[in-house]
């Protein structure tokens, strides 16, 4: 015990181990990794809900009908207000990931992917030196100091302060926010392949983003028509004026009042004038805001007219529009125009693509389909082989829908191919019995070369006598197996394969052969499917590297389970058996037949000895002369005997006598098929 020499380890300070794990919030992300992806998309969404939520803004101002004055809406404002600063939160949650985001070395792009830069300094200078003002500028709160900086302070200004100032600050905002959804667009096809995974969802991002083009195009052009109509108030305000008339511009705005206001708003006309009825004034493009009192009605009834006047617009190109000489009115006609052209070409080219890639292959299997008819019909095939050639291609369509697995699977690694196939083929496997005995690297092996099978009604898998290539275990569906043996007068046995059993056994008693031989075995069997079936098949050089790499395909266990299971050796061994009992038969019948003909044969032979005894005292061999057929039959009889105990010997037994024994049967040599 004294020469023990116990030292105490301290335990490492459990808050030091909690410290030298890093923060999160410290941590460099991957731009190619899950957690970037994932956020760009949602950052991609929310951008697009404020793209959305940017020209509602234009809808705040409006007329009140009663007043003929220019107002705001400041509940919808509240609302927008809130929405806006959420979205804000987002865009500038989006600025910090991108300071705490890796990049990839520009001189490191020669091969594969490139090396991370992680340094936090050298991220953000590369970011502060690049996108980072246009991220800033996007994430400003400039809809918010609209509403609740401009619009208190317009209430001792004039309304025009107001339209100018929303317009101004609305539209310097977009463009940022236009500029930001590029880039996340192409980063988001460059990590993860599409924006869109799926086909109806692509055609739906792309209407979405024409609607989202007649949404702003519509909201343009209602600010624009509030614009004009408060401008021809403001001239004929300025016509009464100077004609002596006491009209202010102020007047035009909801927030003033007074006597003076009611007194001028009694007797003046310029609400009159501008009506676009009775007046000269061409308000061109704005006509239709005018008449329908677009800017006087609510913001859900304002919003959905001009989404309808937007889709009108970009779907004709601006065909249907009368502008004005106005020249703002002239250029916004000339980009309505440019804007459909472009807008409307992308729309129908994209969804195009993206509904096309749904029906390729249905497109394609029309197409080999119409092919095959035709070819058909060249070859005058006969009425019932292009029947069982349509059912075919039929069913092969309705199984697979023109997808070919195997051009898959070769094309991923080996290690993933594996797994799908064990995916795919291990449960099926483990159906068939025999299969079920073998273990698990084997099954892996196994069902990492097997294919798939479809097979129609009425099909002939294999006929008796032809080669055998493939095995094939059945998963789905139902097939004859029959055999003549060899075509033997008068022998036919027909059998029915279901799920679970197999077809083709002849190949693995090939294959576990020694001596290698390139010939294929003949089939035993004719197999024919009786409906449709589904099954995996395993072709004859895969087998034989089966067992030639797996030595427990060799076991004497698992081949007597093999010929358990299978059909052709069931047939076979009841074929022996049927041969053994046939000549036990006839054995017992021969011993049958000699045990009488020795009885019969004694009982003459006493009938005689008193017969012959009697005659000597009247007569001397009266008899033989009397009784020539009995002498006949005994002679023909002694003669027999004679002859077969010079093979063996006879031994004579009663009926009841246990001594009787039978001859041992010997198992018949293994049939080489």
């Amino acid at each position: 015990m004294n020469s023990l020499n116990l030292r105490l380890v301290p335990l490492p300070n459990p808050i030091s181990l909690v410290r030298d794990r890093e923060e999160w919030w410290r941590q460099i992300l991957d731009p190619s990794g899950e957690i970037v992806n994932r956020w760009n998309r949602i950052f991609f969404v929310t951008s697009l809900i404020a793209l959305f939520v940017d020209p509602l803004f234009f809808y705040l101002l409006g007329f009140n009908s009663d007043r003929n004055c220019l107002t705001m809406d400041y509940a919808w404002a509240g609302f927008l207000v809130a929405t806006r600063t959420i979205i804000d939160l987002f865009s500038t949650l989006h600025i910090a990931i991108k300071f705490r985001t890796a990049y990839v070395a520009p001189n490191s792009r020669v091969f594969g992917r490139g090396d991370l830069v992680r340094d936090p300094s050298m991220i953000a200078v590369r970011y502060l030196k690049g996108g980072f003002a246009v991220d800033l500028a996007s994430a400003l709160p400039l809809p918010q100091c609209v509403a609740w900086g401009v619009m208190p302070f317009t209430k001792s200004s004039t309304s025009a302060h107001v339209n100018h100032a929303i317009s101004l600050l609305i539209i310097l905002q977009y463009i940022p926010r236009l500029i930001v959804i590029f880039p996340l667009n192409w980063r988001i096809i460059k990590n993860t392949g599409v924006v869109a995974k799926t086909a109806w969802t692509g055609a739906a991002y792309n209407l979405l983003l024409y609607l989202l083009a007649s949404h702003v195009l519509g909201a343009v052009w209602y600010l624009m028509a509030v614009e004009r109509i408060f401008s021809c108030w403001k001239l004929q305000c300025r016509h009464e004026r100077d004609e002596g008339d006491f009209c202010k511009v102020t007047y035009l705005d909801c927030a003033s009042s007074g006597t003076d206001h009611d007194v001028w708003f009694n007797a003046t006309d310029v609400f009159k004038k501008c009506d676009g009825k009775s007046s000269d004034y061409n308000f061109g493009l704005f006509a239709y805001a005018l008449e329908d009192e677009v800017p006087s009605a609510s913001l859900i009834e304002k919003y959905f007219y001009c989404l309808w006047f937007g889709l009108r617009s970009l779907s004709s190109y601006g065909q249907s529009l009368e502008a004005s000489a106005y020249i703002v009115e002239t250029i916004f006609s000339i980009l309505i125009c440019l804007m459909g052209l472009v807008f409307f070409a992308l729309l129908i080219g994209n969804v195009q693509t993206y509904l096309q890639s749904t029906t390729a292959r249905l497109e394609e299997w029309r197409v080999r389909r119409r092919d095959t008819e035709e070819w058909m019909r060249h070859r005058q095939l006969p009425p019932d082989l292009q029947d069982r050639v349509r059912r075919f291609v039929q069913y092969n369509w309705l199984s697979t829908r023109g997808v070919k697995e195997e051009d898959i699977l070769q094309a991923l690694p080996l290690d993933l191919r594996r797994e799908i196939q064990k995916h795919l083929c291990l449960d099926l496997v483990r159906r068939v019995p025999f299969f079920s005995q073998m273990d698990d690297q084997l099954l892996d092996a196994i069902c990492e070369r097997l294919v798939s099978s479809l097979n129609t009604k009425g099909t002939y898998i294999v006929r008796e006598g032809d080669p055998v290539n493939e095995m094939l275990f059945v998963i789905r569906g139902q097939l004859e197996s029959s055999t003549t043996d060899g075509g033997r007068s008068g022998f036919f046995n027909s059998i029915t394969l279901k799920p679970g059993d197999f077809c083709g056994e002849e190949l693995l008693t090939w294959a576990l052969m020694t001596s290698s031989n390139v010939n294929r075995p003949a089939s035993t069997r004719t197999v024919r499917c009786t409906t449709e079936v589904e099954a995996f098949a395993l072709r004859a050089d895969d087998l034989k590297f089966f067992a030639n790499q797996f030595k427990r395909l060799h076991s004497k266990r698992l081949q007597h389970s093999f010929r358990y299971y299978s059909h052709q050796w069931r047939t076979w061994g009841a074929c022996i058996l049927q041969a053994a009992f046939r000549r036990h038969r006839r054995r017992k019948l021969a011993e049958e037949l000699l045990r009488h003909e020795s009885m019969c044969y004694m009982h003459l032979s006493d009938d005689d000895y008193d017969d012959d005894d009697g005659s000597r005292s009247s007569n001397d061999y009266a008899s033989a002369d009397t009784n020539p057929l009995a002498a006949t039959i005994l002679a023909s009889k002694f003669a027999a005997n004679t002859k077969k105990g010079a093979v063996q010997k006879v031994r004579f037994v009663e009926p009841g006598d246990s001594s009787l024994r039978m001859p041992k049967l010997f198992k018949p040599n293994d049939p080489d098929f």
